[in-house]
Formats: structure tokens, C-alpha cells, sequence
């Protein structure tokens, strides 16, 4: 039995089987690329699902964590620390926002998110005790905690964890009339990833997210945009919602954030809506710990600088226009997406996600599949042009047959 082999065995022998990962064993990885148990070599055409936005083994992430770990790396929010602060502050601008609340993983930073909608709504806009609402986009993916599948409409993540949270309205994704429809004097909050990554890397029509800040301006409920996914660069710009040039009143942070060094997430916004909580009524051991806000605080730094914001424009614009041309054939029904994220459906007669992702792996590209057909094609911002054409080309490979 190979290395390969027998790690796979192992760990469908010992762990839950909650994940259908591809069957590549990775050991080791630098920038772009992945090396298997065997030595074989991987373009990385999913970047962690944007958790890897600058790499992997990004020198500068690397060299910062590394110095955090030999000053401190846990304090507990019992006592303040001095990366903290730092921290805070550079995101708070970053963002345009007054006020940050540090988790560690994006469903945690989602929770947070919904917790102090409600918190406002009752203690701010004088919602009824238990009545709050919070309207959310059918096809949304925002984590697999309790509270969050309650509002999913993915019946693979929903399933038998029931019984479900209530205080949730489901509109369709990209329909201002029904989302107008959907509010009342109890609505909190409108909480939308202004990409849907899990559903295939939507794009919402032109006007939506617009229209979404307007009318949640003109009604007092606060729109909480989860920029998990298509936040920090992923789009061409720090934020996704900036190409409409829209501010929501709240941030969902996390993935990139941490670098694919460690698990760093947040909620971002104003102090009027930050402002309600008091010492005791949320909070997280790990959260804004030391190592996290070293990592961060140089992601934050990268950031700054529009060096990969500017890459996925360019990069991205470059995939867009190659893979437009597979778009509308026999073998691809369409293309979506924008800056280097891209979610391609491939026609059921040529084979599910899954095969084709599949036969990209012994091909050397790694993707991977969601809802049946659709691959998503998310590449770290500092892959190479000549690496993402070859990438591009085994693809094409793939789809020749």
C-alpha cells in the first residue's frame, strides 16, 4: 500500500466523516503549490477557500508568527496584551469602522455577528424582547453551527440538527422587492455575503448591493455584509462590496485574516452597534490572542500596500476573459465570478464536480467541487501568470476529454 494509501485509510478509519476530500495526502507547500506523501507537486487552485489569499509559507506571515511565538501566544481576554490594541486599531481602519470584536473562525464571527444584531435591535432600535428578525439569502453559506443552518437552505447541512433557531426570514438572493417585502418594525438586520461562495461564486446583479445599503439605511437595520470568503483581496478590491462602492454597517471577517497561518476572525463596525455589548455577555478564550494579531496585523500591513488587490484585478480579469471563452460550449454551461475567483459549471453530460475535480488532481490542479456541477476556481493572489495559464490549460485538457 502506498503513503498515500495508508494515510487515507487511517483517517477514514479514525476521524468523522464529515469532509469528502479529494485523495491527494499534502505534506508540504510553497506559494502556489502543494507536494504530496509521494513528492508529487499540486497547483493550488482553491487557496483554502480564500483562507490562503498571499500563499502558501508567506515569508512575511511565517517570520511574524515566528517572533510571536517566542514572546507569547495566550493570554485569555482576562488580562490586555501588547499586540492587542494594534490590532484593533489597524483593522477598525482597514475597514473604515470604529470598533472591532476579535473571534477565531468565521462561524464564530457569523454568531457574533447575529448575537449583536440582536443585542442592538433590543437595546437600540427598542425591538420587542424575543421578537428580533434577521433577513438572510437563500443559498447562503455562512458556517455549520446550530444557529447558522437553521437559516441554510442547503438541505446536505440542514438535515437531522434540528430543532431549529428561530428569528430568520430567507429571501431570494438578488431580489430587492422580495427583500423589501421581508421586513418589519422587527427586522435587526440584513445579513448577506455579497458573493456567494458555497453557492457557486453568485454575483448578485448590478444595483443589489446598493440597494440592499439603501434600503436597510432608510428602515434602521443594519447590513452586515460576510466578506469571509470574497473579503481581503479575493475580488480585486479589500472588499467585495466596495465595487459598488457600498459601506455596510458591519464587516464578517475571517479565513484570509489569519493568512492559512492560524484561525483569525471578527466582527468590524461602528461603535453605536460595538458599543452595546458589556463585560461578560460574549466572548472567546483564543479570541484576539497574541500570535492571532501578530498574523494579522502583518495581513492587515499586505493589505495596505493594494499589491494584491491590484493582482487579482489584473490576474483575475485574465481568467475571466480565458475562461469566457469555455463558457456558452458543449462543455461549459457558464462562468461567474469576479477578480481571481471563479465558479465554472461544467455540463452534466461530461461528468459531476467531483469527476472533473478529480481528473484535474491526476492532471496536477487541485479544485474543488459544490452543488453537483460547479467547480470553483480560487487561486492564491500570488500565483504566477504562467503557473495560472498552465492551470487554465489542464483544464481545457480535462474538458477535451
Amino acid at each position: 500500500m502506498s503513503s498515500t494509501d495508508t494515510a487515507i485509510a487511517s483517517a477514514e478509519a479514525h476521524s468523522a466523516h464529515n469532509y469528502h476530500p479529494l485523495p491527494v495526502v499534502v505534506a508540504s507547500a510553497d506559494g502556489a503549490w502543494m507536494t504530496d506523501v509521494e513528492g508529487r507537486r499540486y497547483l493550488d487552485m482553491l487557496a483554502g477557500y480564500s483562507a490562503l489569499n498571499f500563499g502558501h509559507g508567506n515569508r512575511r506571515l511565517i517570520d511574524a508568527a515566528r517572533a510571536q511565538l517566542e514572546r507569547v501566544t495566550l493570554t485569555s481576554r482576562a488580562f490586555h496584551h501588547d499586540r492587542f490594541a494594534d490590532f484593533c486599531t489597524r483593522l477598525a481602519e482597514l475597514c473604515g469602522m470604529e470598533m472591532v470584536l476579535p473571534m477565531n473562525t468565521g462561524a464564530e464571527a457569523v454568531e457574533t455577528a447575529v448575537k449583536t444584531a440582536r443585542k442592538w435591535g433590543y437595546r437600540v432600535k427598542g425591538v420587542p424582547d424575543g421578537m428580533a428578525k434577521i433577513i438572510v439569502a437563500a443559498d447562503n453559506f455562512h458556517g455549520r453551527t446550530t444557529t447558522i443552518v437553521s437559516f441554510s437552505t442547503d438541505q446536505e447541512a440542514r438535515a437531522d440538527f434540528g430543532p431549529y433557531t428561530p428569528g430568520f426570514e430567507i429571501v431570494p438572493y438578488g431580489d430587492l422587492t422580495a427583500l423589501s417585502e421581508a421586513m418589519t418594525e422587527n427586522t435587526v438586520a440584513v445579513l448577506m455575503e455579497p458573493i456567494q461562495g458555497e453557492a457557486g461564486v453568485l454575483v448578485p446583479p448590478p444595483g443589489y448591493l446598493a440597494g440592499v445599503r439603501e434600503m436597510t439605511r432608510e428602515r434602521d437595520v443594519l447590513f452586515i455584509a460576510d466578506e469571509i470568503q470574497s473579503g481581503l483581496g479575493r475580488t480585486g478590491r479589500t472588499f467585495a462590496c466596495e465595487h459598488e462602492g457600498v459601506v455596510p454597517d458591519m464587516y464578517v471577517l475571517g479565513k484570509a485574516l489569519g493568512g492559512g497561518v492560524v484561525p483569525v476572525s471578527a466582527v468590524v463596525s461602528s461603535a453605536a452597534v460595538l458599543g452595546v455589548y458589556r463585560p461578560g455577555e460574549h466572548g472567546s478564550t483564543f479570541g484576539g490572542n497574541p500570535l492571532a494579531c501578530a498574523v494579522a496585523l502583518e495581513v492587515i500591513a499586505m493589505l495596505r500596500t493594494g499589491e494584491f488587490q491590484q493582482r487579482a484585478t489584473e490576474l483575475g480579469g485574465h481568467l475571466h476573459a480565458e475562461l469566457g471563452l469555455l463558457a456558452g460550449g458543449e462543455a461549459v454551461r457558464a462562468v461567474r465570478g469576479r477578480g481571481l475567483w471563479a465558479g465554472v459549471d461544467i455540463s452534466p453530460a461530461l461528468g459531476t464536480g467531483r469527476e472533473i475535480s478529480e481528473k484535474l488532481m491526476e492532471r496536477g490542479v487541485l479544485v474543488k467541487d459544490t452543488h453537483g456541477s460547479t467547480i470553483r476556481i480560487a487561486p492564491p493572489l500570488v500565483i504566477s501568470k504562467e503557473d495560472l495559464d498552465w492551470g487554465l490549460d489542464q483544464l481545457r485538457g480535462v474538458l477535451a476529454g
